[in-house]
C-alpha cells in the first residue's frame, strides 16, 4: 500500500507540472508583457538611487546540487536507523532549527525584501509591466487549479465503492477544501480531509493511513503553481526555456518538494536551488517567484489537501476493505 500510494500520489504531481507546462506554454505568451531585459538588469538601472545601507555576504558552503544530493542521501539513509538513534534525534533537532529559522525569521522579513525589489523596479519604471504578469499569471493559475482537481475526481470516480459523480466527491470535500484555504497547511487540515475522506466512503484504517502520508507527498497544487509561475517570470524576462528543461525541473521538483517544511509559503522555499541551478534564475527572479507564489499559496494547498481525498478513494478501491459508504456519505 505505501508503495502504491507513493506511486500514486508522485504521478498525479507530475500530471499537474506537465499540464501546467503545456497550459502555460500556450497561454502565457500572448499575454505575458516582456520586460526590457531580465528583471536583475531593471532593478540595476536604479542601483545608483537605491542602495543598500550595508550588505552582509555569506558564501555558499557547497553548490546547489551538491547539497540537494546529500540531503537525499542523509535522509534516506537515516531511515533505516531506529527512531531513537542519536542520528535519527539529530536530523529531527536540525529540521527544528530549520523549520524555526524559515516560519520565525525568513518569512516575517521575507516581505521587506520584496519591497525593496519592487521599490527598485518601480524607480526603474517596470513595475507597471511587472504587476500585469502578475494578474495574468493568477488568473490562469486559478482556473488551471480547478481544472485539476475535476481531473483527479473524474478518475477517482471510476474507482469509487459509492458516489460515481465526480462533483458529488468533490462536494464532499469542499471542508477541507476551504479549511486548508484558511490555514495554508496540508498538516494542520489534516483532520478535516481525514474525515470528509471518510464521508466518501473510504475504510478509516485506509484514510487514516493515505491522508496524512499524501498530505507530505501529494503536491500537485504547488508544483502546478511553481511551474506556471516559473515559465511567465521566464517569459517576460528572456530566459530561454525548452520542454526538454522543465521535464528534468518537473520530476526533480515533485521529489524535492517533499522535503517542504509545513509552513505558508514552504514549497517554494524549498525549490529555490532547482530554479536556480535548474532555470537560471537570480536572486531577484526568486524573489519575485516567492511573491507570485505566497500571494496565492492557499489555492495550492487547498487543491493539495482536496486532492488527498481522490487518490484516497483509489487506494481504498486496490487495498480497502469492501465496506458500503456511511449514511452520511450517501446524503453528501
Amino acid at each position: 500500500m505505501l508503495l502504491a500510494t507513493v506511486v500514486i500520489a508522485y504521478t498525479a504531481t507530475l500530471c499537474a507540472g506537465f499540464g501546467s507546462y503545456l497550459v502555460s506554454d500556450a497561454i502565457f505568451p500572448a499575454i505575458v508583457q516582456p520586460l526590457n531585459g531580465n528583471i536583475a538588469a531593471v532593478a540595476g538601472e536604479a542601483s545608483t538611487k537605491l542602495e543598500p545601507y550595508f550588505t552582509i555576504e555569506m558564501p555558499a558552503l557547497m553548490s546547489v546540487m551538491t547539497a540537494l544530493i546529500t540531503a537525499f542521501v542523509i535522509g534516506i539513509g537515516s531511515a533505516s536507523f531506529n527512531a531513537d538513534s542519536a542520528i535519527r534525534q539529530l536530523l529531527n533537532e536540525f529540521r527544528t532549527i530549520v523549520t524555526g529559522l524559515i516560519s520565525k525569521v525568513v518569512i516575517p522579513l521575507l516581505p521587506i525584501y520584496i519591497f525593496g525589489i519592487f521599490l527598485n523596479m518601480t524607480v526603474a519604471g517596470q513595475v507597471a509591466g511587472i504587476m500585469q504578469t502578475f494578474a495574468s499569471i493568477i488568473a490562469v493559475i486559478f482556473a488551471m487549479h480547478i481544472v485539476v482537481l475535476l481531473f483527479q475526481f473524474t478518475i477517482a470516480a471510476f474507482f469509487s465503492r459509492g458516489s460515481r459523480n465526480p462533483l458529488r466527491l468533490l462536494g464532499t470535500m469542499m471542508p477541507a477544501y476551504f479549511t486548508a484555504l484558511g490555514t495554508q497547511s496540508s498538516a494542520a487540515t489534516i483532520p478535516v480531509t481525514l474525515r470528509q475522506t471518510i464521508k466518501m466512503g473510504v475504510a478509516p484504517e485506509t484514510a487514516g493511513f493515505t491522508v496524512p502520508l499524501c498530505a507530505t507527498i501529494h503536491m500537485s497544487g504547488s508544483v502546478m503553481k511553481i511551474v506556471a509561475c516559473s515559465v511567465a517570470l521566464m517569459l517576460a524576462t528572456g530566459i530561454p526555456y525548452d520542454f526538454e528543461m522543465f521535464t528534468g525541473f518537473i520530476f526533480m521538483l515533485g521529489i524535492t518538494i517533499v522535503a517542504a517544511p509545513g509552513i505558508p509559503g514552504g514549497a517554494i522555499m524549498a525549490s529555490l536551488g532547482l530554479l536556480t541551478s535548474m532555470l537560471g534564475f537570480n536572486d531577484a527572479d526568486c524573489a519575485l517567484m516567492i511573491a507570485i507564489y505566497i500571494a496565492m499559496d492557499s489555492f495550492g494547498t487547498a487543491c493539495n489537501v482536496t486532492g488527498d481525498g481522490a487518490l484516497a478513494i483509489i487506494i481504498h478501491r486496490l487495498f480497502g476493505s469492501k465496506t458500503q459508504p456511511t449514511e452520511s456519505t450517501s446524503a453528501s
